[in-house]
Order: C-alpha cells, then sequence, then structure tokens
C-alpha cells in the first residue's frame, strides 16, 4: 500500500515537474513574439506607414493578451493598455502618437520578460 501511495506521489511530482516550465515557457514565447512585433511596429510607425504599424501593433496585443492569461504581470497590463492606443491612434493614421504608445509598451514588455 505504501509503495503505491510513494509511487502515485512520485509520479505526480514528475509530471508537475515536465509541466509547468511548458507553461512558462508558452508564455515567455509569446511576450517575445509580442516585443518582436512592437519593435516592427515602431520601424514602420517611423516611417509613416500607419497600416503596417497598426497590424503589427495588433499582433503585439494578440501575444500579450495571451501571455497575461497564461501567467499574469502588471507590466503585461500596462503594455496591453499602451498597445490598445496604439492601436486607437494608429488606426486613424497617427502614427507619431502612436509609437510613443508602443515605446511604453515595449519597455513593460521588457520588464515582464525579465
Amino acid at each position: 500500500m505504501n509503495s503505491r501511495r510513494f509511487l502515485a506521489v512520485a509520479l505526480s511530482f514528475g509530471l508537475s515537474a515536465f509541466v509547468a516550465p511548458q507553461i512558462s515557457l508558452a508564455a515567455g514565447s509569446h511576450v517575445a513574439e509580442a516585443i518582436e512585433h512592437v519593435k516592427e511596429a515602431i520601424t514602420v510607425g517611423r516611417a509613416g506607414r500607419a497600416d503596417g504599424f497598426t497590424d503589427h501593433t495588433e499582433e503585439a496585443l494578440k501575444h500579450a493578451e495571451a501571455a497575461q492569461k497564461e501567467k499574469a504581470n502588471p507590466h503585461l497590463d500596462e503594455a496591453i493598455s499602451h498597445l490598445k492606443e496604439g492601436v486607437k491612434v494608429g488606426s486613424k493614421g497617427h502614427t507619431d502618437d502612436g509609437v510613443k504608445h508602443d515605446k511604453e509598451a515595449l519597455a513593460h514588455l521588457e520588464e515582464a520578460a525579465k
């Protein structure tokens, strides 16, 4: 009886040790994707390309929200807020203001990645 209980506990710990890092890596992967997209958004936004700016900012927002669902982080909350504002002003063609929001989002995403 004791050996079965021990085996069950050992398997549970082993499984959790295998699964837990995967969840953390997935959140990190979304943050990394959000960072890449927001950097690209900033680049095209500086060039005045509102359509590309908005597209990349929206992609960054999707990844930031996915990361937030996997592992809550106050920096992700701030990044998401700035990305939403970036999409809002970028869709109106105001890439200068959008770039400002995306730079703020980038700073928060980089903090969340630490």
